[in-house]
């Protein structure tokens, strides 16, 4: 049976809930925007992506980032707005300092009439290997939008460089949660190289920690690959410590099902996950 909108329409159900993207193009197919919509789509949702960065890279390295420039991904996102329910953001790398700005300003506008508006905020400041995804310096780009953000997924080397002088990792989340996030995910996967995989998930009453198997080799986009499953998830209303523990064990399922493109870093399988 279709469904028949007032303006005549027709809609197959489900309809899926939305999930506005801004991150990079990865032209390896392994990171940025086509893991987050492999990933939002693998858990019910669909992806809306819009590029704020354009980069050269392969699966290993990246060799340069082009911002895009804010009129251009502004319109792009106005038109979306204009006719598609948001039901939540996902935000990855943005290129530099004017972008995360103007995309604060669009989700402060975004909440007045969706105050609840989940926003999942990946803070990538550079690459698995540390090559630069954002022009200047990545932390002072990314800070205009913690204060936005519903959840945050810094790994170690990046929640250490948002925190400066707290040396610890409960003292980096504290910092995080201060500047006005409401939620952090601490990834551990650059953490011993033979001990599991530590996540700690902080919010102002909550403490909570799951450990996961550390699987041999390394892979390109696992960091967008969970940050885009908790955004599909959240934006059909799983509550938060559901939407982590779900999003934690699909994503350890995509990146033990990996598979290889070339010589290095491999790609998280993100179709095993669908449902």
């Amino acid at each position: 049976m279709m469904m028949q909108t007032g303006n005549g329409d027709r809609l197959s159900p489900p309809v899926r809930a939305g999930v506005l993207v801004f991150a990079g193009l990865d032209s390896s197919g392994g990171a940025g925007l086509q893991a987050d919509i492999e990933a939002i789509g693998a858990v019910g949702a669909h992806a809306l992506p819009i590029a704020t960065v354009l980069t050269v890279q392969d699966n290993d390295r990246v060799f340069a980032v082009h911002p895009v420039d804010v009129a251009i991904w502004r319109h792009q996102a106005d038109v979306l707005i204009e006719k598609m329910p948001i039901a939540a953001i996902k935000i990855g790398a943005i290129g530099n300092r004017a972008n995360a700005e103007a995309l604060a300003i669009l989700i402060v506008q975004l909440r007045k009439r969706q105050p609840e508006l989940p926003v999942v905020l990946d803070t990538v400041l550079g690459s698995g290997h540390g090559d630069l995804l954002t022009e200047g310096r990545a932390e002072h780009a990314v800070m205009p939008l913690i204060p936005l953000a519903t959840l945050v997924t810094p790994n170690l080397p990046e929640a250490a460089r948002l925190s400066p002088g707290a040396d610890s990792a409960k003292a980096q989340t504290e910092n995080l949660l201060a500047l006005g996030s409401r939620h952090v995910l601490l990834k551990g996967g650059h953490g011993n190289d033979t001990a599991p995989v530590l996540n700690r998930w902080f919010t102002e009453n909550t403490e909570k920690s799951w450990t996961w198997p550390r699987l041999e080799g390394t892979f390109h986009g696992s960091g967008c690959t969970l940050a885009s499953l908790f955004a599909g998830l959240l934006a059909q209303g799983i509550p938060m410590g559901e939407a982590l523990e779900k999003g934690q064990a699909i994503c350890q399922e995509m990146l033990a099902a990996s598979y290889a493109i070339a010589r290095g870093q491999r790609i998280p399988d993100r179709h095993v996950g669908r449902n």
